[in-house]
């Protein structure tokens, strides 16, 4: 209940941090990566205090034996770059760039009902089950 309830909060509190910077307005992002025309520096700003929040966030994690609603870390212990890797990294800045979304912005922007919103959440969709099918088939 504790660990439902805390992705809860932890959902609508980001949420609430994208509606407020803006972020889940594409033309956000598109400004921000318009370098030649007018460019918007506030997806910077808002990546800086990400960095900053996850960076005291993160320290001090690591000082705990395990989370306070489970049972222990999900830590990754892949360290290599990959092709897998190195492609979904690639697409997911082709998507971002030509759509304005991350997939969070996206999913919170869904409340709008936008019909280019929801088209991009279900080609991201899409092509989360395609990759998963993918992965599960090389395996």
């Amino acid at each position: 209940m504790k660990q439902g309830l805390t992705a809860l909060l932890s959902g609508v509190v980001f949420a609430v941090g994208l509606a407020i910077s803006g972020m889940t307005q594409p033309s956000k992002v598109i400004g921000f990566l318009d370098f030649g025309g007018a460019w918007d520096p506030s997806l910077a700003f808002v990546m800086v205090g990400a960095i900053g929040a996850h960076f005291f966030f993160a320290r001090r994690a690591k000082a705990m034996k395990t989370p306070l609603f489970a049972d222990g870390f999900a830590l990754t212990d892949r360290t290599k770059l990959d092709a897998p890797l190195v492609l979904g990294a690639a697409l997911f800045g082709v998507g971002w760039g030509l759509g304005g979304y991350c997939p969070g912005p996206a999913i919170v922007s869904m409340a709008s009902l936008a019909p280019a919103t929801l088209l991009f959440v279900f080609a991201m969709g899409v092509g989360m089950v395609i990759t998963r099918s993918l992965v599960r088939g090389a395996a």
